[in-house]
């Protein structure tokens, strides 16, 4: 069984993150957590390929579907359907456009439980309700409501893998097996060494 250091875990910076010039105080929340930078690139993706990122989970648009319509009913809102299929192609429309409207910058972390971490630092989904002290609560004031009323994606600055089968799925997605790098740093034997030797010299 892997050691839960090795975990993996992909982060992509939306447009709007690198529009309001957010990159390095994104990276800088999961690096001084202690997680590790092990695969970075900068690209314009297409649609068909963030299509394909959405589906790489069967599931992915009923769960997707019926969380967004969970979300609204909580609020008191009507959501736009209450097929969660229907409420998952409106959402996987949106996406298409709003990912491929300027560059992205997809990662990989890698540390002991970094899908939950990462998703822990990054926020709630909709930003007007992700907790103060994440990424999204503290960077953006987007809503559901606003972006319905626009008829748009929500803009929330991050994608982050939900959990460790889909980091798993969608890691060599974006990345070749060359292009994820194997490589120490000095603080991983403060946080993974057993006895944490060679302290004192």
């Amino acid at each position: 069984m892997a050691h839960p250091k090795t975990e993996r875990t992909l982060v992509i910076v939306k447009p709007d993150g690198i529009q309001r010039a957010l990159i390095g105080e994104i990276m800088q929340r999961y690096e001084r957590t202690g997680l590790k930078l092990v695969a970075l690139k900068m690209l314009v993706p297409t649609e068909s390929m963030i299509e394909a990122h959405y589906l790489l989970d069967s599931n992915w648009k009923k769960n997707v579907g019926g969380k967004a319509i969970a979300s609204y009913m909580k609020k008191g809102e009507t959501p736009p359907s209450s097929d969660p299929i229907e409420v998952a192609n409106l959402v996987v429309a949106r996406l298409k456009k709003y990912m491929t409207s300027g560059p992205v910058i997809a990662m990989v972390w890698e540390g002991a439980h970094a899908v939950e971490l990462v998703r822990k630092i990054t926020g709630g989904t909709e930003p007007r309700s992700a907790g103060i002290g994440t990424i999204r609560g503290d960077f953006v004031l987007d809503s559901y409501q606003m972006a319905d009323s626009d008829d748009r994606a929500i803009r929330n600055l991050i994608h982050a893998s939900g959990t460790i089968p889909e980091a798993e799925m969608e890691i060599p997605h974006w990345f070749t097996h060359g292009e994820v790098v194997n490589y120490h740093v000095p603080h991983e034997a403060i946080l993974y060494d057993v006895d944490m030797k060679n302290i004192l010299g």
